[in-house]
């Protein structure tokens, strides 16, 4: 286990305050945020938090609303929040959190240790946010006085407080992915009601290195430019990289550059995009996750496949057009107060868990969205950004 010590909390903004609601007054908009049900125990005696959120890039961003509500409740408690080592750096210097405690991914000794070191921080409270089956023996291994999951997560019983789900607390049938998390800490009592936005934060260094990156490609500084991401994790959601050429081209006409980012192992998808785009077309394969957040605030629009990087777009403020096949839509989209656009065709069968087209030989969800409507999403979100500016 590695334990990484965030901001001191004589840094934060909302360190300040006093009362935990006074905290939380004004910060969404003109109301008061609410929690979502009665406190289940007695606030004042919490000190030591602890959240859990397993997993990848997306889950790990959109677990950030969660911490703000957190944060402005609880000014002065401890806040550590249970990450993958790999995602992690994700969320390197995140004011709203004391420390990001990582544990090796797929390593049953390193789960073990954890548990040890977990139980002998002595959490007040600690959260699960994640509902898998490590993720539900973790939090149980804290012996945290009072440990909250969904009444609908395997191994439920090894958490004392168990919530209804988060459709019946947002009194709405379908919710969002950071909607599902906030209502676990809304039926505690805590204030969630403006759901908070997802944040991350650029490190200056790292900013500065892939401003050095860019300009080393042959970038202008003073070209905007656009952030493409063409890859995606199933076939079902991957748009087509001749049709992302075709957007590059579009952006070009009016002045805009194309800087695109895939994994290692989808460098092919970005060489496919430059093969077919016109435009000229910057792609990086080696980014780090700090250095992708950085990529993304400099980013004057995100073009691309639902993924982890469009939730990393959205949680630095970028404009965002965001193409999605079989995804859940109302679960996946950006979380974002940013100009975005979804852009989808209507399927009877969507959304659909997208491992496999049980309808058709190849997915259509994402082969039928034309490039038409894809540069137009493009032009309204550009019209948004600029009179927002």
């Amino acid at each position: 286990m590695k334990t990484l010590p965030q901001a001191p909390p004589e840094t934060r903004a909302d360190a300040a305050p006093p009362d935990a609601w006074a905290a939380a007054r004004g910060l969404g908009g003109d109301e008061e945020p609410r929690p979502l049900a009665p406190a289940r125990w007695d606030w004042s005696g919490v000190n030591r938090v602890l959240v859990v959120r397993l997993r990848s890039i997306g889950d790990t961003v959109l677990a950030t609303p969660s911490l703000v509500a957190l944060r402005r409740f609880l000014p002065a408690a401890r806040i550590d929040l249970l990450l993958e080592d790999w995602v992690a750096p994700l969320v390197a210097g995140l004011d709203l959190v004391d420390n990001v405690v990582t544990v090796e991914r797929g390593s049953t000794r390193a789960r073990l240790a954890i548990a040890r070191e977990l139980r002998a921080a002595r959490y007040d409270v600690a959260y699960n946010l994640h509902g898998g089956t490590t993720a539900a023996l973790l939090t149980r291994a804290t012996g945290a006085r009072h440990r909250v999951g969904y009444a609908t997560y395997p191994y439920a019983r090894l958490h004392n407080h168990a919530a209804p789900p988060s459709s019946e607390l947002w009194r709405r049938e379908k919710t969002h992915s950071a909607e599902q998390q906030l209502a676990l800490l809304g039926w505690t009592g805590v204030p969630v009601s403006d759901r908070p936005r997802a944040r991350l934060v650029v490190n200056s260094e790292t900013d500065a290195r892939v401003a050095a990156r860019l300009r080393d490609s042959g970038l202008d500084a003073s070209r905007p430019f656009a952030l493409f991401h063409p890859a995606a994790a199933f076939d079902s959601k991957t748009w087509d990289a001749g049709r992302f050429a075709r957007v590059a081209e579009h952006l070009a006409a009016r002045g805009m550059g194309t800087v695109a980012v895939v994994a290692p192992h989808e460098s092919e998808v970005a060489r496919a995009l430059k093969r077919h785009s016109q435009a000229p077309v910057i792609a990086f394969d080696d980014l780090a996750l700090g250095e992708l957040v950085a990529l993304a605030a400099r980013a004057a629009l995100f073009v691309g496949n639902d993924s982890g990087i469009a939730h990393i777009c959205a949680a630095v403020s970028t404009p965002s057009v965001v193409v999605f096949g079989s995804s859940n839509v109302a679960h996946w989209r950006p979380w974002t107060d940013a100009p975005s656009e979804i852009v989808r065709e209507e399927m009877a069968c969507a959304p659909c868990a997208g491992y496999t087209c049980a309808e058709f030989k190849e997915a259509q969800c994402i082969r039928r969205v034309p490039v038409e409507r894809v540069t137009a999403a493009v032009e309204r979100v550009l019209r948004e950004g600029a009179g927002r500016a």
